[in-house]
């Protein structure tokens, strides 16, 4: 099924055009002026450069007037070969669809609402016949029927022509046009864009995206820069500065050649003041018993620090380089570049 962006914003048109999907364009110079533009003859050679098939109004009150019109826009620039030209059902729809089909060029027969405007449409060798789908819905008909039967017809009787479902609505209807086999489908970008999304794939996506970088991701590559050691001589009080700068909540304690003694924790500084009061705060670091931290090497995987995390129960590692503390890494971040 050709793929048709059915738009005429020029900003919308190159996000689609850049898929590298699409089979053209279709527009109006209606769509154009609702958009704010006003020069529309250089609008379409600008947008005929941008589409592979540019599909534009030819109109008229008569064929020889629509005939007229769509050579006037060949001489504008239009490429012959990447342009259709949409002309409105009637008699002189028809005949001026049938004497520029003669010619070489490319007709979409449009505002198509029952069997038999199609089957004229077919008849005078068509490259497009296009019913309004959405429209023939809000007027409650039955649109789908509708496309059934011109994909029928033109197959059973080999008619060249191609059915293009057109008034799409929602991504409802590119389904509809899929399972009832037309060979062209025009949408606007806005439901174009909701033919990517689907809830699982996200979190499939999102999953992938965490495991891989479980996988790939070193943990010097996510710890902060903030500080986050401290001299045993320091006092306690020291410690929170630093652990309240960095927002971590903990603190690597080291001896005066910078190797590792322990960790002091937040939940150690509340422990303390609960049983001994705001006093501790100036006691030093090294007066104190401190616990031994767990430890993980720079250049493990986050995987491995996430196994780590869940195996010890814990929300800080201290990360060491040939022995020395670098950092801490917290169990946030995991959760920013990966779950644990």
């Amino acid at each position: 099924m050709e793929l048709y962006l059915d738009s005429a914003n020029i900003e919308e048109i190159e996000e689609a055009a850049s898929l590298g999907i699409l089979a053209g364009l279709t527009t109006t110079p209606t769509f154009m002026h609702r958009d704010g533009i006003t020069d529309i003859n250089s609008t379409i050679l600008q947008l005929s450069t941008r589409v592979p098939v540019l599909q534009v109004e030819a109109l008229g009150e008569d064929a020889e007037e629509i005939c007229s019109e769509a050579h006037r826009l060949i001489g504008l620039g239009l490429d012959p070969s990447r342009t259709v030209f949409k002309i409105p059902v009637s008699t002189d729809g028809i005949k001026a669809c049938r004497q520029l089909i003669d010619q070489g060029l490319m007709v979409n027969v449009h505002l198509v609402y029952t069997i038999q405007q199609a089957y004229m449409a077919l008849s005078a060798g068509a490259t497009y016949v296009c019913p309004l789908v959405g429209r023939l819905q809000d007027e409650g008909h039955d649109a789908l029927g509708l496309i059934r039967q011109c994909v029928e017809i033109t197959d059973r009787y080999r008619y060249p022509s191609k059915i293009m479902f057109s008034s799409v609505r929602h991504s409802e209807h590119v389904r509809n046009a899929l399972n009832l086999g037309v060979h062209a489908c025009t949408i606007p970008w806005k439901v174009m864009k909701q033919l990517f999304k689907n809830h699982f794939t996200d979190i499939g996506t999102q999953q992938f995206f965490e495991h891989t970088r479980l996988i790939t991701l070193k943990v010097h590559q996510v710890i902060s820069d903030a500080p986050s050691t401290i001299s045993h001589h320091k006092t306690i009080l020291d410690a929170l500065v630093i652990m309240t700068t960095s927002q971590f909540g903990a603190v690597s304690i080291t001896d005066d050649n910078g190797a590792l003694i322990g960790i002091f924790t937040d939940g150690d500084l509340r422990r303390m003041l609960e049983q001994q009061g705001e006093g501790i705060l100036r006691k030093k670091l090294d007066t104190m018993p401190v616990k031994t931290p767990v430890c993980i090497d720079a250049e493990e995987s986050l995987h491995n620090a996430s196994l780590l995390f869940r195996k010890k129960k814990i929300d800080n590692i201290v990360v060491t380089k040939d022995g020395k503390p670098i950092g801490i890494m917290d169990i946030h971040d995991l959760f920013k570049n990966g779950r644990p």
